[in-house]
């Protein structure tokens, strides 16, 4: 089986230079890009107690996640509903039965509901379910928060299905690495000096591979010559026959996920959750991206290392092995990124460049940039 995606030109034109830093065009994207599709923002268990919230920067907007009595997760604007404070100002915290505004105590229980106006109680005048924080829409897939300004926009699994399916017919593989299950072994964050799709175009493809990260086309030959899938739906890149696991080394002897099958042994899948995840399957471990943009020229990435939780439970666990060689390609990759921003001012990109034949696939990505900023008829606007 092929991928549906239609044919593309041998060499297809990338986004003028003025598109990875000019801030009225970051402005737009953070309007009609992030405030409308749906952003993965972190694991839902990063607030694992009743009372716990983080702080999303978010389209423009600040939107406090937390978790409720009943355990649910849920998301709101952080603002008060009486005169517009934010109620909360620390990135991560546990805002114990209530949130409360520092203004004029008005509170909040974690649910959005108003429980708490100071010299109010008793006037029936003020409509306090009216008056309740204002709930952003939020959902949950392998553990994963998705949030989405857009209360019209439709639910996540539209923006969700086309990809996975583009990528393996159906979710039945993605399925069985079962996600939501594992538990993070290792996190590192990284800034990177870098428009955020200079980083998405980065991981699109690997026609970068065998220049920048030998250590990778060590562990994966099939990516030297610039190649990973190939547009061939369901497959993935075999292992060297030399290689036992993903590791500096090539050697390692971690069990295998559970719901893996043998056929799953030698086998690397990744691909991209637009606009913000790169997903990476592997035999015993998931490797997770999620992107951030800072601004036009800085972005923050989330890299999590997931095991499973019997395997990461043992006493001598230690995910080292595995985390080098990744983070090793991470730092490879944003130093590369962040040389290709330095030339997106010079006069030598006005017009932009090329993706060539191993990178023409990136194309959709940069149309679904175009057609979010209502460009869709032009790639060199």
């Amino acid at each position: 089986m092929v991928a549906v995606e239609p044919e593309r030109a041998a060499f297809e034109p990338t986004l003028p230079g003025r598109y990875f830093h000019d801030p009225d065009i970051y402005a737009r994207e953070q309007e009609r890009i992030f405030g409308r599709m749906w952003v993965c923002v972190g694991r839902a268990d990063a607030i694992p107690t009743e009372g716990e919230f983080m702080l999303i920067d978010l389209g423009g907007e600040s939107v406090i996640v937390a978790r409720g009595h009943d355990g649910a997760v849920r998301a709101f604007l952080n603002v008060c509903r009486h005169r517009g404070a934010r109620l909360c100002t620390d990135a991560h915290g546990q805002a114990g039965r209530v949130f409360q505004c520092r203004y004029h105590a008005w509170s909040y229980g974690l649910d959005g509901r108003l429980v708490g106006t100071p010299n109010l109680a008793r006037d029936d005048r003020l409509d306090r379910d009216a008056y309740g924080l204002l709930p952003v829409r939020l959902e949950v897939w392998e553990g994963l928060v998705w949030l989405n300004l857009d209360p019209d926009a439709a639910p996540l699994s539209a923006q969700l299905d086309p990809p996975i399916r583009t990528r393996f017919g159906g979710p039945e593989t993605i399925a069985r690495y079962r996600i939501g299950d594992l538990v993070v072994g290792r996190s590192i964050q990284y800034e990177i000096a870098a428009n955020w799709k200079l980083v998405v175009d980065n991981f699109m493809e690997c026609y970068h591979c065998g220049p920048v990260h030998p250590e990778l086309v060590r562990l994966l030959p099939a990516f030297r010559q610039g190649t990973s899938y190939q547009g061939i739906v369901g497959e993935g890149t075999s292992f060297a026959s030399d290689v036992d696991a993903f590791t500096l080394s090539g050697q390692g002897s971690r069990p295998r996920l559970p719901g893996l099958g043998p056929d799953d042994d030698r086998l690397y899948y990744g691909f991209v959750l637009w606009p913000n995840v790169f997903v990476n399957l592997l035999p015993d471990h998931v490797i997770l991206h999620t992107l951030r943009p800072l601004g036009p020229e800085r972005s923050h990435v989330v890299c999590d290392w997931l095991f499973d939780r019997a395997d990461a439970g043992r006493a001598e666990f230690d995910p080292t092995d595995t985390v080098d060689i990744f983070d090793l390609v991470n730092r490879q990759d944003w130093e590369v990124c962040e040389l290709t921003q330095l030339g997106m001012h010079s006069r030598a990109y006005d017009r932009g460049g090329l993706y060539v034949t191993n990178e023409t696939h990136i194309a959709a990505f940069r149309d679904l940039v175009l057609s979010r900023l209502g460009e869709a008829d032009s790639t060199r606007p």
